[in-house]
């Protein structure tokens, strides 16, 4: 009798604290989220951005001034475009304007140009030597600014409730892969081609792999109600969505980047998982999450945290905490769908937890980087840091607070996946 006394009085008094937290909240902030649901986005967590969302509505100090970071990219973008594909110069070696097309960053002519050899072919490669051609008359520059705006974008107009953010999400997203007169094809037919030498390449599917699911998330936001984007906008971006998703998986440019043994096809599977989920097919979600374990960690990180692959690049800095920006986001979508890729160990301890630890001297300015790299940013591993610290690691916590800011601010508590924070593409 007494137990079952103490545990009503038990539960009365905590409706009883949990009436008096609901009490104390502006019946403004109360309203603001009541019924909202989570966004269903592949690589954030979508519960976690409701929640910041509510804390940042009950007047979070904190959360505010993240929020004019955010706020502050996102007015850049409000007089920027929209980009097409359809604009370049001269279309894409196969001829249709529609076809993305983009130039291999590190491949150089060897030869001044003439009128007989305009390119000044052979061209030859310079690791980690970024060639300015590919940024003039290619689709790469444009699409990484549809890439960036659409996220900032979409991210403010969720936590301001801004209808102008959505607004020109939504005509952004339009304009690239949905209006018929502008809209870019779904496949990278034509990605980081070779003047005089190749036409596209398989690699270059990372020109989208290693950005492209902040466009799905992008999509997930605006799909919770923002103005300017329609069930239609919604139904034809998924229809893209899984039409890219085939081409990556049937095509032999998509096959050869999924056997690549580097970043190359760690990215390759966080596209394929990302798209995966977010067009319904969980299946081939999980599975490639789960494949990453003994397919990608076990042969790729060694049982010291290096990465040898990405440490034999000139700018091994830069790979390292590249190929672990993959990683971190599998891991973010292996939640969806029930797999902890960070718990996973390999036979000589492989894991992500090992990987980041391997940068933390470096992340934090403890010692120097002892690898090759050409142009060094410690920022770049902030976000790995962050995604550890958050499944779990204490070396990670611990190091948090020593990390370096990235330009534009720290943006983790409002967007909790690791992002590419140093500029360098290819």
């Amino acid at each position: 009798m007494r137990a079952r006394f103490r545990v009503r009085l038990g539960a009365l008094l905590t409706a009883a604290v949990a009436l008096t937290a609901v009490a104390a909240v502006p019946v403004s902030a109360q309203s603001a989220t009541a019924g909202v649901r989570a966004p269903r986005t592949a690589v954030l967590d979508g519960e976690r951005l409701l929640r910041t969302k509510q804390r940042l509505d009950h007047g979070d100090p904190q959360l505010k001034r993240a929020v004019g970071d955010l706020t502050a990219r996102a007015d850049t973008w409000l007089d920027q475009g929209p980009w097409t594909v359809v604009d370049k110069p001269k279309p894409a070696p196969g001829g249709d304007v529609h076809d993305y097309l983009s130039q291999a960053p590190y491949w150089w002519p060897s030869q001044t140009p003439t009128a007989d050899n305009p390119w000044g072919c052979p061209y030859v490669q310079r690791d980690g030597q970024r060639n300015p051609e590919v940024d003039t008359g290619t689709d790469r520059q444009d699409v990484e600014k549809v890439f960036d705006s659409t996220y900032d974008l979409a991210l403010a107009w969720y936590y301001t409730g801004r209808k102008e953010y959505a607004e020109k999400a939504a005509t952004v997203l339009r304009t690239w892969f949905l209006d018929p007169d502008t809209r870019m094809n779904p496949n990278l037919d034509h990605a980081q081609f070779i003047p005089c030498k190749y036409d596209g390449r398989a690699i270059g599917i990372i020109d989208f792999s290693q950005s492209y699911t902040s466009v799905t998330d992008a999509v997930a936001l605006l799909d919770t109600g923002a103005p300017g984007w329609s069930k239609g906008d919604r139904s034809a971006m998924g229809e893209w969505n899984k039409d890219f998703l085939g081409w990556l998986v049937n095509s032999d440019f998509g096959k050869e980047e999924g056997a690549a043994e580097n970043n190359h096809g760690t990215f390759y599977d966080m596209q394929v998982a990302a798209l995966a989920y977010a067009t319904g097919d969980t299946v081939l979600a999980r599975r490639t999450v789960l494949d990453a374990r003994t397919k990608r960690i076990a042969p790729q990180i060694a049982g010291d945290g290096s990465q040898p692959q990405e440490l034999a690049r000139t700018r091994s800095w830069h790979y390292s905490t590249f190929d672990l920006v993959a990683y971190t986001r599998l891991a973010a979508i292996g939640r969806h769908v029930g797999v902890d890729l960070w718990s996973y160990r390999g036979p000589d301890g492989q894991s992500l937890f090992e990987a980041v630890d391997y940068l933390l001297p470096a992340a934090t300015g403890a010692t120097a980087w002892p690898h090759p790299e050409l142009e060094f940013h410690r920022f770049a591993a902030s976000d790995i840091v962050h995604a550890a610290a958050d499944a779990g690691s204490a070396a990670a916590k611990r190091a948090v607070p020593h990390l370096e800011t990235p330009p534009g601010g720290d943006l983790w508590a409002l967007r909790p996946a690791a992002e590419q924070l140093d500029s360098i593409a290819g």
